[in-house]
């Protein structure tokens, strides 16, 4: 029986902040020293973090990354560490882990598998790395260390790389590196939160160490790094197939370490079994002295949070994730809280209850010290007391009536406002827009009317809002965010320096159907441990409306547009699956059967033109969270032409295929 105590640290980083990234490294390793663990993996790029973009090129950064390794390993006496970095290396830059052993940095594993879909822009960066390859490397002083495609012989104990991608990839490494006897393979990842995804990333996990008859050790990153990508901070430990630690995802802390004992043993016997004698290429090892403590034998058992098992973990997983998300954006971007344009309709609604999750999960966790340390420039958060207190001193909302408000969303504002402890202003707006109708008016020497200027007398009410709203921030210096969802921005339908307005747009990857649905689950039940708001029910009651238009003509947004349900229907199939407009219609007509065909074909013809009408402000959006593979952010998801055809041909193609479908009707 040969014992180890593994961790995996999860780390919530700062592009390019090195005294910070270096403290939290080092405060990790203290925590796993703590736990007994000898063996540690830290999350990929590390010391750099991983959202350093095109500063990946600049010499200067990984003149940087080295000298930090330098003081990092110092601190890893009776340690071996695992830590990523970029290096430099024949005037290209790699994606590499450095293992440092008892103090000194034995060699570099760089990573063959570079992430270059949707959101990772890794090979504009980084260079992938041969299998087989291995080579010297000097730093600033001279000193040379092996690196490339290696494995580690420490003290008798086997360890290789797998770098994030390079699991998810059909040849990942790990099936070389168990065929040359590695023991553990370490896996220092910056893998992007996605709804559901943990799931995937648990079964490689454990397939990993179950095909290869390893101990795995997984860490992620955590919290928001860099500004729109989510990282859950997942860690997991696994061996022969089993799951031995996991970490609590969305945690406020800095930093999360987990650890497990693995019997190396039993791999090696398991590994002999099945795959008959190692081939130890002595070439590509590196052998490293380490004495390993002599260890008892205790319990295992799995940590899983409560939450994982829900019935859906969508719900649950959003009300974590992007109350998280906001936390870190407000403090990382040094904000004095935020700011937010409450109409009483769905969307200012989950970003007020967004904010109070904020507050609440943060307290429970950090308690209002700690809360109120990670937020220390905000003065007004000390004498808060509870986390109503906590949230009037970070959030303000305003109503803002124009003279087609009504009094249902001005008493759900109210009451939302209240419930959550957000301060709460009212501004009236009418005479702001009576006065900007008169001036237009005049100038251009004719009345406005409804039935001829319809579009512009209604964004004129919206952009209106946006200086007042936008002061209110400035004079706070907070965070406005803006209320816009990926349904109203695939399709336009919204007005640019209006309620677009907002440094960041938190829902602006969530669909207008899906929110609704959880502001109605909100209402009922809530997240885990939480209490539920049944005072979303003013909110949940009504049909959305951009409240622009006169009362008497009841605007509606489905009015405006099509049902929600299947605009978010046509927007996956054309957009998310890359369908044309004929076999959009032919999706939706077997999922749709209660509208008529010629009205399928309108609303999908609809679709198509305002997606290509209105790129230019998809463009202009203020950044959003990254969620799922149905992001529209062309900055980081989604690219498609400002200037385009519109589909034309298709569209037209499509209207004559109805055309046939509805004269052979007739005349059967």
């Amino acid at each position: 029986m040969k014992l180890l105590k593994v961790a995996a640290a999860v780390l919530n980083q700062i592009p390019l902040d090195w005294e910070g990234n270096l403290g939290r490294l080092r405060a990790a390793l203290e925590e796993a020293r703590a736990q007994g663990a000898r063996a540690v993996c830290l999350p990929e790029l590390g010391l750099t973090g991983y959202g350093c973009e095109d500063t990946f090129h600049a010499p200067g950064v990984g003149r940087s990354a080295w000298r930090r390794l330098h003081e990092l390993a110092a601190d890893t006496v009776g340690l071996v560490v695992a830590v990523g970095l970029p290096v430099w290396h024949h005037k290209a830059v790699y994606n590499m882990v450095a293992l440092l052993v008892d103090g000194r940095i034995v060699g570099f594993s760089a990573k063959r598998h570079l992430a270059g879909e949707g959101l990772h822009y890794e090979p504009r960066w980084f260079k992938a790395w041969p299998e087989g390859v291995a080579v010297t490397l000097r730093d600033e002083e001279g000193r040379s260390y092996p690196a490339g495609d290696l494995i580690y012989d420490v003290g008798g104990v086997r360890f290789g790389c797998e770098i994030c991608e390079d699991a998810w990839s059909s040849d990942r490494p790990g099936r070389s590196l168990c065929a040359r006897g590695v023991d553990v393979i370490f896996n220092p990842s910056a893998s992007h939160f996605s709804f559901g995804k943990n799931a995937v990333r648990q079964r490689f996990v454990l397939e990993g160490s179950r095909a290869f008859q390893v101990a795995y050790v997984y860490a992620n990153l955590l919290g928001n790094e860099s500004g729109r990508v989510i990282f859950d901070g997942e860690a997991m430990i696994a061996h022969g197939g089993r799951l031995l630690a996991t970490a609590e995802r969305f945690s406020y802390r800095d930093f999360g370490v987990i650890s497990a004992q693995v019997d190396v043993d039993l791999g090696r016997v398991a590994q002999a079994r099945r795959f008959g004698a190692a081939e130890l290429a002595e070439g590509n090892v590196v052998r490293a002295a380490f004495a390993w403590p002599e260890l008892e034998p205790e319990p295992g058992g799995r940590e899983a949070e409560a939450w994982e098992g829900a019935a859906d973990l969508k719900l649950e997983e959003f009300s974590r994730a992007v109350p998280l998300a906001l936390f870190d954006y407000l403090r990382k971007s040094r904000s004095r809280g935020f700011v937010i344009s409450l109409s009483g309709g769905a969307d200012s609604t989950s970003l007020v209850v967004l904010v109070r999750l904020m507050v609440e999960l943060g307290v429970e966790e950090l308690g209002l010290a700690g809360f109120q340390a990670k937020l220390g420039w905000h003065a007004e958060v000390v004498a808060a007391g509870d986390v109503a207190g906590v949230v009037a001193a970070l959030l303000t909302t305003a109503y803002q009536a124009s003279g087609h408000s009504g009094s249902v969303t001005r008493e759900a504002a109210r009451a939302v406002a209240a419930a959550v402890g957000a301060r709460h202003v009212e501004f009236d707006i009418s005479a702001l827009v009576a006065g900007y109708t008169a001036m237009v008016e005049g100038g251009l020497g004719r009345a406005l009317s409804w039935e001829r200027d319809d579009v512009a007398l209604q964004n004129i009410q919206a952009r209106v809002r946006s200086p007042g709203i936008w002061m209110v921030a400035n004079l706070q210096g907070a965070l406005l965010l803006s209320t816009s969802n990926r349904s109203e921005a695939a399709v336009g339908y919204a007005t640019m320096d209006g309620d677009t307005s907002g440094g960041l747009s938190p829902l602006a990857g969530i669909d207008k159907a899906w929110l609704r649905q959880w502001l109605s689950w909100m209402e009922r039940h809530g997240p885990a441990e939480r209490h539920p708001l049944p005072v979303l029910r003013l909110v949940n009651q009504q049909a959305p409306t951009a409240e622009l238009r006169p009362p008497e003509q009841q605007q509606t947004d489905e009015a405006d547009l099509m049902p929600y349900p299947l605009l978010d229907a046509i927007e996956r199939a054309a957009i998310r699956d890359k369908e044309m407009p004929l076999d959009v219609l032919r999706q939706l007509r077997g999922r749709f059967p209660q509208h008529s065909l010629e009205q399928l074909s309108a609303w999908v013809g609809r679709f198509f033109s305002l997606w290509c009408r209105n790129q230019w402000k998809r463009e202009r959006y203020a950044p959003s969270f990254h969620l799922d593979d149905e992001n529209l952010d062309p900055r980081s998801w989604c690219r498609f032409p400002i200037l385009s055809s519109g589909f034309e041909v298709e569209l037209r193609a499509m209207r004559e295929w109805v055309r046939e479908q509805e004269e052979g009707r007739f005349l059967s």
